[in-house]
């Protein structure tokens, strides 16, 4: 029951795929969230009804939940009127002062007070990153609610929205009725506000679609122009999108309501990355409590092969020269994380602590290092980028392969050839992929850390440290893509899925998803998948197949993300005679060869393959997350468990174990 309007009331949330499987990060921020406000004698369920399947599939893409709250309260013993645009259906959004209607009539406070904290508690939705729009009175509604407090709003939009309500009729009567007068209503009143209070620098755009065929525009109840005329006196950015033709309907709003929520997106992702900035910077002061000192932490330490990983207390020591200690944030598991536990990795040391996929912040720096300072976010590389100008690897722009530290790397030490982990007897650890993120502290070398912005969620950011930048980079970098490019993807994991992603985005037209488990094939298609092949359920050879029956002959390009030396020759095999390219990224087992005819060759196919995606760390990982940040690379789907604390991650393992996990990713 609302304590501001005094009845029951109704609400429908569309939350995102992502809410499901993404943590609400320890900082207090969570899936924002976007207020939907309807117009005269409409409820909760017209948008949900109305506004094409668009909107919610606009918001699950953005990674954003839609609040649709009723217009009024409801219920036999609440005041009410004959006519349309007053008492039930016709809130107004305002806070009612006269007789009858006081009781109950609250809509302001309910939107922007209750509702919101009703949210945030229950469902850790909108948590400080909430926006509103609306239509015609539900327009009005969203413009003056933000208006009259713009702290509490990132945004704010709306479709034919009744900009100067005390000029006409439906204002001057609902205010009259729920205020006393119509000079009450001045403080609802959306061009007046603009005059009184404009501009608002919380907004830097305030976005209005108009459609020129509404009636309503045409006897002035309206009125977009007042609105417009005052925005252009006071200097606020106003963007009046005016459509010919287009009424007062849902058609019209189902037409740009894409439109408004990415508009939202934007500016949410904004308002949530500048909180995460400022939060950083208020951190980085106690982080400089323990420069210069060992810091005992958690970490999951990997004894033997095939044994469950051991949560144990350890000792990090401080960097060194040319080395960076952090604190890891975030971590997801990789399958090469799992294939060295499981002793496949002729590299494999042990004890070691694994982890290579990570989002943290800088604690302390050791002598000489310049590029990264206490506070900096990064993400550890295992392939690392030193940028020495006599460095023939970092100044090629054929190869990101920088060999600065490969040697001590693969030894399980730092670059001096010592350790910085000891476990409660005072033993070394050995270091793994120059990284081990699985502590809740680590120290890497310089040359690996990619410094990032502080906007970006290190819980999501982390996904850049290997597997997906390694699928989209493979498109990008190793094969370059064209648009109109027939693709064949084998293995739809965390990688696979990255390889699809990037070759929608180059301009595929034909991505062909191959696995053996069909479960996988619906991200594969949501990601731009036009072909999807269980191979084990053939009559002849996957080749043959996609050579032959899905095309003439072959693909432009074919990826190989399993690691299996049979499917990265089948892989080969499927490529276009004459011209395609086929790109081995999945890691064999030791021992293993591949295989295949030298005419294969001879009759114009490239075998290649590629590490990191071709991307060079330091330089090329902060441009990925920038995307991020901005909307245009979104990774949320990958994400498919999540878990908290460090000492969860041999559950994480066992979800990675179980086939249907993507990413994993544990926050510390």
């Amino acid at each position: 029951k609302s304590k501001s309007t005094n009845t029951d009331m109704t609400f429908a949330l569309f939350l995102p795929s992502s809410h499901g499987t993404l943590l609400r990060s320890k900082n207090g921020q969570s899936t924002p969230a976007i207020y939907w406000l309807s117009g005269l004698t409409c409820d909760d369920t017209n948008f949900c009804t109305k506004a094409s399947a668009a909107a919610f599939g606009a918001a699950d893409r953005e990674g954003v939940a839609l609040v649709i709250p009723d217009t009024s309260p409801r219920g036999e013993d609440i005041a009410d009127d004959d006519a349309y645009d007053l008492g039930r259906g016709a809130g107004f959004y305002v806070d009612a002062t006269e007789g009858q209607w006081s009781d109950h009539y609250n809509m302001y406070s309910y939107i922007n007070e209750e509702l919101p904290s009703i949210l945030e508690e229950k469902y850790g939705v909108g948590v400080r990153a909430k926006s509103i729009f609306g239509h015609s009175m539900g327009g009005h509604g969203a413009l003056t609610i933000a208006m009259k407090d713009p702290a509490n709003w990132a945004s704010v939009s709306a479709f034919a929205p009744i900009c100067n309500p005390t000029k006409c009729g439906w204002g001057e009567k609902a205010f009259t009725n729920y205020l006393g007068s119509v000079e009450a209503g001045k403080e609802y009143d959306a061009t007046l506000l603009i005059e009184t209070r404009g501009p608002f620098v919380e907004y830097d755009d305030i976005l209005i679609d108009q459609g020129l065929g509404d009636e309503f525009l045409a006897d002035g109840q309206l009125r977009p122009e007042s609105l417009e005329e005052a925005a252009n006196r006071v200097g606020q950015a106003v963007t009046l999108r005016r459509h010919p033709d287009y009424d007062h309907s849902y058609y019209f709003i189902s037409s740009f309501v894409d439109d408004h929520i990415s508009f939202h997106a934007r500016r949410l992702r904004k308002k949530q990355g500048v909180q995460r900035a400022a939060m950083s910077t208020e951190g980085s002061a106690l982080l400089s409590s323990t420069a210069g000192k060992p810091i005992t932490c958690k970490a999951m330490v990997a004894r033997a092969p095939k044994e469950p990983l051991s949560c144990e207390t350890i000792t990090v020591d401080p960097p060194r020269a040319g080395e960076v200690r952090v604190k890891v944030i975030a971590n997801a598991l990789c399958h090469t994380d799992i294939y060295t536990l499981d002793g496949y990795d002729p590299e494999g040391l042990f004890p070691c602590i694994l982890g290579h996929e990570a989002g943290c912040i800088v604690e302390s720096v050791g002598e000489g290092v310049t590029s990264v300072r206490p506070g900096d976010h990064v993400i550890p590389c295992y392939t690392p980028q030193c940028a020495r100008p006599d460095c023939i690897f970092c100044q090629s722009p054929k190869t990101n392969l920088c060999p600065a530290i490969r040697g001590t790397q693969g030894q399980g030490v730092m670059p001096d050839g010592t350790k910085r982990f000891k476990d409660e007897d005072g033993k070394p650890i050995f270091h793994f992929m120059g990284c081990s993120t699985m502590s809740e502290y680590t120290v890497l070398s310089e040359i690996s850390c990619a410094k990032i912005s502080k906007e970006a969620p290190l819980e999501k950011a982390c996904l850049f440290g290997c597997g997906v930048s390694t699928g989209l980079g493979a498109v990008w970098n190793t094969c370059k893509v064209e648009t109109d490019a027939s693709v064949a993807v084998f293995g739809l994991g965390a990688v696979g899925l990255a390889v699809i992603q990037g070759a929608k985005m180059a301009g595929a037209s034909k991505i062909i998803a191959v696995d053996i488990n069909p479960a996988k094939f619906d991200m594969a298609r949501k990601l731009g998948a036009t072909d999807t092949v269980d191979s084990s359920g053939l009559d002849k050879p996957i080749a043959q197949h996609i050579a032959g029956d899905l095309t003439p002959w072959g693909v432009d390009y074919s990826f190989d993300c399993t690691g299996n030396v049979d499917v990265m020759r089948a892989a080969l095999e499927c490529a276009h005679r004459g011209w395609g390219t086929s790109c081995v990224i999945g890691v064999a087992a030791s021992g293993h060869e591949i295989s295949t005819r030298p005419f294969q060759l001879v009759t114009g196919r490239i075998w290649k393959g590629t590490a990191f995606g071709g991307f060079k760390s330091r330089t090329d990982v902060p441009s990925l997350v920038d995307r991020m940040v901005s909307g245009e690379l979104p990774v949320d789907h990958y994400i498919t468990h999540t878990f908290d604390g460090v000492e969860k991650t041999n559950e994480a393992i066992d979800e990675l174990h179980g086939g249907s996990c993507l990413r994993a990713v544990v926050q510390y």
